[in-house]
């Protein structure tokens, strides 16, 4: 017996293979196929992005979770938590063609993109955030920033990175923004590593 997550799903499926055979055919009349996977931010349900990067595991899909780490308090106790550094957003390097495979994942709600197109991310923005978040540097989620000071990481681990440069508590503090899906990420850092761009 299908529930309603499966018979939506079905009918996704249904629809976006027949939008797919097409457009993997002819792309304005020219034959088209995307020759190397890329970067795209999947949208998720709220609070199923960890939910969704399991099943992505299980189905062998390339995908990236940023996350930090927080302490929770409530009244009677206090918890370590990892939580998704861009909530609702989980990153797919997929070739356009196989989208099916991640739009059929079960809290997976759609591609980010423009009018119904999804749209890769730079490869540099995504290998970037993995590097900052490798290095195992204190980050957490910060309120997209369009405007501000631009500045280059000029030495250290980090060293030709750009954000946006704050200050938070007196510590100074690296914005890197992700404009696509319109979400940042603040990361510490010493002021005397950076210069003005």
């Amino acid at each position: 017996m299908l529930t309603d997550t499966d018979a939506a799903s079905l009918q996704l499926q249904s629809q976006l293979h027949s939008q797919e055979s097409l457009a993997a055919t002819f792309d304005g009349g020219v034959q088209y196929a995307q020759a190397t996977p890329q970067w795209y931010a999947a949208y998720t349900r709220s609070h199923h992005e960890k939910c969704v990067a399991e099943q992505l595991q299980t189905r062998t899909v390339e995908h990236f979770l940023p996350l930090y780490e927080t302490v929770r308090r409530w009244k009677d106790r206090r918890k370590r938590m990892e939580l998704p550094l861009f909530p609702g957003y989980i990153f797919v390097r997929i070739l356009l063609q196989e989208r099916l495979r991640v739009l059929v994942v079960p809290g997976v709600v759609r591609l980010v993109g423009f009018d119904n197109h999804p749209a890769a991310l730079p490869d540099v923005e995504i290998e970037g955030l993995r590097s900052v978040l490798g290095r195992g540097l204190r980050s957490e989620p910060h309120a997209y920033l369009t405007v501000g000071r631009r500045v280059r990481i000029a030495r250290g681990a980090l060293a030709g990175m750009e954000g946006v440069l704050v200050r938070k508590k007196g510590r100074v503090r690296l914005v890197l923004s992700i404009a696509l899906i319109r979400r940042s990420a603040m990361i510490e850092l010493d002021s005397a590593d950076v210069a003005a761009i």
